[in-house]
Formats: structure tokens, C-alpha cells, sequence
């Protein structure tokens, strides 16, 4: 990878968590948990993939899949960012006019596959990391999920599966914000340790900070971490990072904001 520019990386993020923060209103959005992933988000798309405006159907490309799927509005604010969709189209969330609401839609540019029903795209990231290999090409498939979406079996069984054929071209990120829709995931169902049970499946893992570019930057430093085996890296965030009042709440899962409550957010956005 180049040499990473954290600061150009922390500004990109600070506008796509206002991208995030004007799409929670008039219907809202999945707010706390879009914005805790918002820095991940950005350093994939501008650091470490080969995704890019002009390369959206070329075979060699990187792929991203979001499996947390209810956090779109923050794949939509960043590839809005990197010039793959219009900022402008942002304007028409949750519009019968666009494919712009709360779910991934592939008639969206930049967007892989469909997702919203957790647990399904480690599934379809694994099978296009293979298909990848079978084809001898060099793609990076990127997965990104939420810590109550490892609730589902479908993870387990795809976990097994991808650790059983050695997909090491296959990296999953898991967004380890502690919070599963309005509860804490410790409090539901207990998911630790998380970096015990995908070793015991064959994966490499790695942890880091997902609100800081350097930790990102040395987590995936190498990729795969080691040869013949899928890597997995614990991104430690925040719900509803860059917010100080509603970060780590529970009741902030989805929200719709007022235009007032929107411009107050923003101030303290900008102010953090």
C-alpha cells in the first residue's frame, strides 16, 4: 500500500459523516451504527482498494461487500466522496424516484450486491474470493459486518468454509461497536471471543482501532496475514462516533432528526 495520509483520510471522513448525518431525516436512517464505521469505510475506499470510478467492471478489481447492510447511508456518502455517484443524488434518499434507501442496491453504482437480511454476503464474499482464485487473478474481496450480525449461522457455517478451502484473498472486517440494534451484545448474546472462535476456524486475526487511519493502516499492513488462511480484523469503534450526544447509545440506532436537530449536529460535528 502507499504511505498513508491520515489527516486527507480524516477529512474525507468528516464529510462522510455529514453525508450520514443529513440523510437521518424525513424518514431517517441507521444513524449510530453508519457513523461507527465511517472511518473504516473511508480508508477502504481511499486507501487500500482498487475501487474506483473509472474500474466499476473490470474483472480486476477489488471487491467490497457491506453484510451490515441497514448502514448504507454511509456507503452511499463515501462513494459519493470518491466521485462514483453524484453528491447531489444523496438528496434523494429514501426518494420513490431513486434507488437511494435503506438497503444496498445494485442499480446503484459502486454496490456489489444486495444485502439488509444479516449474515448472507460473507456467504457471496467468499464465493467471489474463490471464484477470484479459481480464475488466478489477484482481487482483494473485502467484507464488511456488524458484531450482532456473528449472531447468525450462516456466518459460522460460511467461517468454515472459507478457513476449510483456504480463501486467503478474502478479508473480513467486523464493525465491534458492542451494540446489536438497541441492545448491548454482551447483554443478548454473548459473542467474545470472537478472535478465539475464527482461529479455531482457520482464520488469521488481527485487531484494531476502527476510528484510527495508522491502527487500520497496520492491520491490514499485509494481507493476507498468513498464506492459506481468510484474515479477520476486529475494528474496536463507537456507535454513533463524531456525536458525543448519542454516541454509545442504545436508542440511537435509527434515527430521524429534525432540519434543526440536523444543523445542531453538524456544529457539533465540526466541533469535535
Amino acid at each position: 500500500m502507499a504511505k498513508i495520509n491520515a489527516i486527507e483520510l480524516r477529512n474525507t471522513a468528516y464529510k462522510v459523516r455529514e453525508s450520514v448525518i443529513r440523510m437521518a431525516t424525513g424518514g431517517g436512517n441507521f444513524v449510530g451504527s453508519s457513523l461507527s464505521c465511517a472511518d473504516i469505510m473511508v480508508f477502504l475506499y481511499f486507501h487500500f482498494l482498487n475501487i474506483n470510478k473509472d474500474n466499476l467492471n473490470d474483472p480486476t478489481r477489488d471487491y467490497m461487500f457491506l453484510s451490515k447492510g441497514h448502514n448504507v447511508s454511509v456507503l452511499y456518502a463515501t462513494l459519493a466522496e470518491a466521485g462514483i455517484i453524484s453528491k447531489d443524488r444523496l438528496r434523494n434518499h429514501l426518494s420513490i424516484n431513486d434507488f437511494i434507501y435503506w438497503q444496498p442496491n445494485i442499480n446503484i453504482p459502486g454496490i456489489e450486491f444486495h444485502s439488509g437480511s444479516l449474515g448472507h454476503l460473507l456467504s457471496i464474499g467468499t464465493g467471489a474470493a474463490m471464484d477470484c482464485k479459481l480464475r488466478n487473478q489477484n482481487n482483494k474481496v473485502v467484507v464488511l459486518m456488524g458484531d450482532g450480525e456473528l449472531n447468525e449461522g450462516s456466518v459460522w457455517e460460511t467461517a468454515l468454509v472459507a478457513g476449510s478451502k483456504k480463501v486467503d484473498n478474502l478479508v473480513v472486517i467486523v464493525d465491534r461497536n458492542k451494540f446489536q440494534a438497541n441492545s448491548g451484545t454482551e447483554e443478548l448474546i454473548k459473542l467474545e471471543s470472537i478472535s478465539d472462535k475464527f482461529k479455531s476456524f482457520r482464520w488469521s486475526v488481527r485487531t484494531a482501532d476502527g476510528h484510527d487511519f495508522m491502527s487500520l493502516s497496520r492491520a491490514f499492513a499485509r494481507i493476507p496475514m498468513e498464506a492459506g488462511k481468510p484474515s479477520l480484523i476486529i475494528a474496536n469503534t463507537i456507535r454513533g462516533k463524531g456525536l458525543p450526544s448519542i454516541e454509545s447509545r442504545s436508542d440511537k440506532w435509527f434515527a430521524d432528526f429534525t432540519g434543526e436537530e440536523i444543523e445542531s449536529l453538524l456544529k457539533e460535528l465540526y466541533k469535535v
